[in-house]
């Protein structure tokens, strides 16, 4: 009689998902280290889409030899000449993401400010934790896609 019970009530925990991993939006939100470990982005939920912003920069100031040698780095490649004075950190570089199901944010942009381009992104939550995010023009197959890891 307990094992029968002890049976009902592991089968009634595993069909309401108790032990199931949750499929969660908000898992992207945090901070994020950049492939190349230039630097982290934080995201964010806001009106219920997803961006993320530059919140730390390994070298944060243009380097000696630089024009700019000293003054923090800016946006300085922005199509828009009215921005190019804008801080790099604190920059919003991921915007207006949706979340599709299956740990993956779709239909927003990523910004690289080393080029001032913006290209239309996929974001996926792999596996082992980390964020595979897609750069692409067009469509998903022209692109580029880097990978990265939650900030400790």
């Amino acid at each position: 009689m307990k094992t029968r019970l002890l049976m009902l009530i592991v089968v009634l925990l595993l069909g309401t998902g108790a032990f199931a991993e949750e499929d969660n939006g908000d898992a992207i939100l945090g901070k994020w280290v950049t492939e190349e470990g230039k630097g982290h982005v934080e995201i964010y939920k806001e009106g219920g889409k997803y961006s993320g912003k530059i919140v730390w920069l390994k070298e944060p100031n243009y380097p000696e030899g630089d024009p700019e040698a000293g003054k923090p780095r800016h946006d300085l490649n922005n199509p828009d000449a009215s921005k190019r004075d804008q801080p790099i950190i604190g920059l919003v570089v991921l915007r207006d993401f949706t979340y599709t199901g299956d740990k993956t944010w779709k239909k927003g942009t990523i910004y690289d400010p080393e080029n001032g381009k913006t290209y239309k992104c996929t974001i996926t939550l792999a596996g082992d934790g980390s964020l595979k995010v897609r750069g692409f023009i067009g469509v998903s197959l022209i692109g580029r896609t880097s990978v990265w890891t939650r900030a400790k």
